[in-house]
Formats: structure tokens, C-alpha cells, sequence
């Protein structure tokens, strides 16, 4: 009897493992299809998108922030609102004016705007040995933030780990670090 509690307890953590295992893989990968595709358009590395993501809301489409950010890449209503008038879409502003919680919590619309805003944010750092970081930094803190912290540094050819460094903030300083370790697994394991 003992013998048959324990070969069932065993087949049971085995199952539970196995369970666990292939819906952390499908909860982590079921948009990576959408990441790629809006990743392409906008330029940015779907690695890093996905890294974001796995960050911001771990791949949870409603998730809404404290400051108002919402879905997946916790994008705010006036970075979607921007993204609208820029498109030059009357119905796309008209959606995101009426409600643009509806509109972010949408992973098709929130991921293609959060890359729209990756990638605009990039602008202002390429070419720069910390581009990534300095990219992400401002994505969670403001790009104006980059600009106080590198004021009195050479931003053009400084490190990312001096980079990371300067960032006053810690709990930006954590978000980075992160993004940037999870990032630099993915693109190894490539």
C-alpha cells in the first residue's frame, strides 16, 4: 500500500512538473508572433520587447500601473493618443480620446503602440554605447531623466554599466539591470 501512496504521489509531481513547465512556456510565448511582427515594423529587437514585456506585466494584458500605464508594455493613454494623431487615423484617435484603456488592453494595439514608443525613444540614444540602456531607462523613467543623469558625463561614449550607474532612481536602476540581464540570456541562447 505504501509503495502504491508513493509511485502515485511520484507520477503526480512528475505530471504537475511537466504541467507546469509547458504552460510557463505557452504563457510566456503566446505573442511572440505579434512581438515579432510590430518588432519588425518599428525596428526594435524582439528580444528586447519580449524582455520588456516579461518585466513590466509578465505577458498580462490587463495589468494597469500605478501612474495609469496600461497592458502588456504598460503604455500610458498619451503615449497612445500620440501614436493615433501620428498615424493620421481619425478612427484611431477617436478610440484612444474615448477610451484608451480599451484600446492598450488590446495586446495587438498595446504592443504595436510600446514599440512605436521604443523605438522612438531610441532615436535620441543611437549610435550611443548605452543606447539599450539609456532606451529602457527612459522608457521607465522619462527621457528627460537620462538627459539630468548624464549631464555632467560624456553620454555619447559612455559604457552601459557606467550608465546604469548614474541612474538615481533604484527601482529604475532594478528595472534596466533586469531587462538588460533577461536580454542578454535571449539573445545568447540564439
Amino acid at each position: 500500500m505504501r509503495r502504491y501512496l508513493i509511485s502515485i504521489l511520484f507520477i503526480l509531481v512528475v505530471i504537475g512538473a511537466a504541467g507546469s513547465y509547458f504552460f510557463r512556456n505557452y504563457w510566456e510565448h503566446r505573442y511572440d508572433e505579434i512581438i515579432s511582427r510590430h518588432a519588425r515594423i518599428y525596428r526594435v529587437d524582439e528580444k528586447l520587447v519580449w524582455s520588456l514585456i516579461y518585466e513590466e506585466t509578465y505577458f498580462r494584458p490587463s495589468d494597469i500601473g500605478e501612474a495609469g500605464e496600461i497592458g502588456l508594455m504598460q503604455v500610458t493613454p498619451l503615449v497612445a493618443r500620440e501614436w493615433a494623431r501620428e498615424t493620421g487615423f481619425k478612427e484611431l484617435e477617436r478610440q484612444t480620446s474615448d477610451n484608451a484603456a480599451k484600446v492598450l488592453t488590446d495586446p495587438e494595439r498595446n504592443i504595436q503602440i510600446g514599440c512605436w514608443y521604443l523605438e522612438r525613444l531610441r532615436e535620441r540614444y543611437r549610435g550611443r554605447q548605452a543606447e539599450t540602456a539609456m532606451t529602457l531607462a527612459a522608457y521607465n523613467a522619462g527621457a528627460s531623466r537620462i538627459e539630468e543623469w548624464v549631464k555632467d558625463a560624456d553620454g555619447d561614449n559612455m559604457s552601459e554599466a557606467d550608465f546604469v550607474n548614474l541612474i538615481t532612481i533604484p527601482s529604475t536602476k532594478a528595472y534596466v539591470s533586469s531587462i538588460l540581464r533577461r536580454y542578454r540570456s535571449a539573445s545568447a541562447a540564439v
